[in-house]
């Protein structure tokens, strides 16, 4: 019997395709930059000058053109779906998806309304962010989550928005960046008791998840969740049907 193999992409077996920021930072298991973290294989491109300072703070203001190539680059080597590094990164979602015809999902903010459908009468999602001071309604809007979901940032922490965003250094304490982010989450449910779940935005926040489900007691989905989902549909399970 004669196999005949197809061509076409210049790498195979890795149908998922990351655009990354430009960043130093350690990048721990869990980190959607780090490859262990995911169970099936990725393929990354970063970005020059999409610094996380630029893109958080600033709006990544200028940067569309940038993404627009790397996306189409990853998607002529092979890819089949496309996401991002950055929950910021909402804004260019319709941008990137009309441009290279595939699937896209650029932040884990588009969860949010997922997430929502899950929910009983009375409760909402809530999110903790990088930067509460920069997560505007246009990042929410883009991801099609409604403009008054609650949030918190952690700016106030003591290490990881130090780390991730000023880039002050290029280590991390991990226990301190895991307080921050508990801290932030208890702040959220304090100040909005009606939150029934959480969305993180930050693709560096998976790997506190799971502290954070035992310490609030409510579900927790992040760009991990969002990006095994994506996986899902386009590398469907074979049952052997």
């Amino acid at each position: 019997m004669t196999s005949i193999a197809t061509g076409g992409k210049a790498i195979y077996g890795a149908p998922l395709g990351i655009l990354m920021l430009e960043a130093r930072f350690p990048r721990i298991p869990g980190d959607m930059g780090n490859a262990t973290t995911w169970p099936f294989p990725v393929l990354y491109r970063v970005v020059k000058g999409a610094s996380p300072e630029r893109v958080v703070l600033h709006g990544a203001v200028g940067l569309l053109p940038d993404f627009l190539d790397a996306a189409a680059e990853l998607v002529s080597f092979g890819a089949e779906a496309i996401t991002t590094n950055c929950g910021f990164l909402s804004l260019f979602q319709r941008e990137i998806a009309a441009h290279v015809g595939v699937p896209v999902a650029t932040s884990s903010l588009i969860q949010i309304p997922w997430v929502q459908a899950t929910l009983p009468p009375g409760k909402r999602v809530g999110v903790i962010t990088v930067s509460g001071s920069s997560l505007t309604p246009r990042h929410l809007e883009a991801a099609g989550a409604p403009v008054d979901t609650p949030f918190v940032g952690t700016e106030d922490g003591d290490e990881f928005f130090r780390v991730l965003i000023l880039a002050e250094k290029q280590d991390m304490d991990v226990g301190l960046a895991a307080r921050d982010i508990l801290n932030a989450g208890r702040r959220l449910l304090a100040s909005h008791p009606d939150v029934g779940a959480i969305v993180l935005e930050c693709t560096n926040m998976p790997p506190y998840a799971h502290a954070l489900r035992e310490a609030l007691g409510v579900p927790v989905y992040d760009v991990y969740s969002l990006i095994t989902w994506l996986h899902a549909g386009i590398r469907p399970r074979d049952f052997g049907v």
